[in-house]
C-alpha cells in the first residue's frame, strides 16, 4: 500500500498537482495495488475534485484526469 502523504513527503520538489498525479499513475503501473488518500495536497492548483483526480490517476481513468491526448490505430 502506498500513502498519499508518503508520496508528498518523498517528493518535496513537486510544485503542481499534475506532477503528483503523474507519479501516482507511475506507481500504479509499477504494481502498487492500494492507495490510501490520507492527506489533501496543498498545491496552488489542487482542484476541488482532487480526490477523484487522485483515484483516477491511480486507476488510469482518463475521463477523470482529463482528455486523452494520444491516438489509436484508427486515428
Amino acid at each position: 500500500m502506498i500513502y498519499l502523504s508518503e508520496l508528498l513527503i518523498q517528493n518535496p520538489h513537486f510544485e503542481t498537482f499534475e506532477q503528483l498525479t503523474v507519479l501516482i499513475g507511475q506507481k500504479a503501473q509499477e504494481g502498487a495495488i492500494h492507495l490510501k488518500i490520507d492527506i489533501k495536497p496543498s498545491y496552488p492548483d489542487t482542484p476541488g475534485n482532487w480526490e477523484d483526480k487522485v483515484e483516477g490517476a491511480f486507476a488510469g481513468v482518463h475521463s477523470v484526469m482529463g482528455p486523452y491526448t494520444g491516438s489509436t490505430e484508427e486515428d
